[in-house]
């Protein structure tokens, strides 16, 4: 894994736990703890980077950058179609997040 790919991958990873520790349910911190999984197994090996803590305390902020994140992936050769359906599960926790 390049450090631009680890990097990007260390941003969604810690803007989620960042989202999945604020969230105002239960539901929607599990539904952001399922999409870290996701990620992780997007990722064979084992150079998955650790988790930062984030000091933005806006979840709409939290949100955007986690989203932007996701969506980079794709240009460190992560599959299209599994980024959208990890997007789909962004949104999918926000909604639950939001009720």
């Amino acid at each position: 894994m390049l450090l631009a790919h680890a990097r990007t991958l260390a941003q969604a990873r810690s803007h989620l736990a960042a989202l999945a520790d604020t969230s105002a349910t239960i539901d929607a911190a599990i539904g952001y703890d399922r999409i870290l999984l996701q990620i992780d197994a997007l990722h064979d090996d084992d150079e998955i980077p650790a988790i930062t803590p984030v000091d933005e305390p806006d979840r709409d902020v939290l949100f955007t950058l986690a989203e932007a994140a996701i969506e980079n992936l794709t240009t460190h050769g992560i599959d299209a179609l599994s980024v959208e359906l990890v997007l789909n599960e962004l949104h999918t926790a926000r909604v639950l997040d939001r009720s």
